[in-house]
C-alpha cells in the first residue's frame, strides 16, 4: 500500500479535533503539539507552525483551550495550552461526528 498524503482540505478539517484530542491527554506547547501529531499519524501529517498557531488561537478565542506562559527547564519561555471543560465537550461532539463519517465511508467502500 502506498503512503498517500491527505489533502489540504482534510488536514484543515481534522486540525480542530486533533488538537483537542492531543490536549485532552495533557497540556503542551506548540512545537510539542506539532511533533505529537506527526508521531500519532506515523508521519502522514507533518504540520507547520503556520498551520497550527491559527488553529490554537481560534480554539482559544472559542474558549475550548486556555494558555499560560511558563519558563521551561531550558530557561526558555513557552506558551502552554490546555483543554477546557468546554473543549472537552466540543471534543466529544467532534469525535461523534468523525466516527459517523468514518463508519459511512467504511460502508460506502464495502469494508466491515
Amino acid at each position: 500500500m502506498t503512503n498517500v498524503l491527505p489533502s489540504k482540505e482534510l488536514v484543515a478539517a481534522s486540525s480542530r479535533p486533533l488538537v483537542l484530542a492531543v490536549l485532552a491527554r495533557g497540556e503542551d506547547y506548540g512545537y510539542a503539539l506539532l511533533r505529537e501529531v506527526e508521531r500519532l499519524s506515523g508521519g502522514a501529517l507533518s504540520w507547520q507552525e503556520g498551520m497550527l498557531y491559527p488553529v490554537l488561537h481560534r480554539l482559544e478565542r472559542e474558549g475550548l483551550i486556555a494558555s499560560t506562559w511558563r519558563v521551561a527547564e531550558t530557561g526558555r519561555r513557552r506558551k502552554y495550552y490546555a483543554i477546557t471543560k468546554r473543549g472537552q465537550e466540543a471534543l466529544a461532539a467532534e469525535r461523534a461526528t468523525w466516527e459517523a463519517v468514518s463508519a459511512t465511508l467504511r460502508n460506502a467502500w464495502g469494508a466491515t
